[in-house]
């Protein structure tokens, strides 16, 4: 899946490929508690799947967090196929979570802070292509309000040294990746990939946010 060593070798030579360091960003002014009752979802794209689903599942509230495709259509679901950049699809995570415990805006919050660089368009450091692409997928006018209010305070604030490249996109479909890529970081620690690129995402959100990080991780396949 990922030229570990490759990759390695790559994001250290390339400034070019260094993602902004993390940073805490400023909570959203435009936070409301969701209409309907009961746990949410929201389907988020920022690089490769293995990091972003890492940080969610240790996310308070957050009580399934499942690496899929997101984008294109249920034939083009499938690694192989999105991996070459043509599907439409982004490698994402599906986010289900418990509203009385955290909020979209905090999750959003997270995204931008510790799981990916949104300045970055079709890449997230040594990954390349439009499967990683910085994109939220929004189900209806009540999320795309929340997303859209905190990418322009974002903006407002110059929160980071680069425009904001994150996509708004309307979530067609959820498609689950295979089996072996769910939990990826538990089940391969010791992966020069993960260790490079994802292990220091978890570690920030610890360091810099901790009100939003559980040491335990809710993962797919307990």
């Amino acid at each position: 899946m990922r030229a570990a060593f490759l990759a390695l070798v790559i994001a250290l030579a390339s400034p070019a490929l260094a993602a902004e360091a993390p940073h805490p960003l400023p909570s959203p002014a435009y936070d409301p508690a969701p209409e309907k009752p009961g746990l949410q979802k929201i389907t988020v794209a920022g690089g490769c799947f293995w990091g972003v689903q890492a940080v969610f599942q240790h996310v308070p509230g957050v009580e399934r967090a499942v690496s899929g495709y997101a984008g294109g259509e249920a034939a083009t679901a499938h690694y192989e196929v999105v991996s070459e950049g043509h599907s439409g699809h982004a490698e994402s995570v599906e986010i289900t979570y418990d509203p009385a415990r955290v909020s979209l805006g905090a999750l959003l919050r997270v995204h931008f802070s510790v799981v990916h660089d949104p300045t970055q368009s079709n890449r997230q450091g040594p990954d390349v292509g439009p499967q990683y692409r910085s994109a939220i997928f929004v189900s209806d006018d009540a999320q795309k309000r929340v997303v859209a209010e905190y990418l322009a305070q974002l903006a407002a604030a110059k929160a980071f040294d680069a425009p904001i490249v994150t996509r708004v996109e309307p979530l067609k479909g959820f498609y689950p990746a295979e089996t072996y890529h769910q939990d990826y970081l538990v089940h391969h620690p010791d992966s020069p990939y993960i260790r490079y690129n994802d292990l220091p995402k978890v570690a920030a959100l610890k360091q810099l946010m901790p009100a939003l990080y559980r040491e335990q991780p809710k993962l797919v396949h307990e």
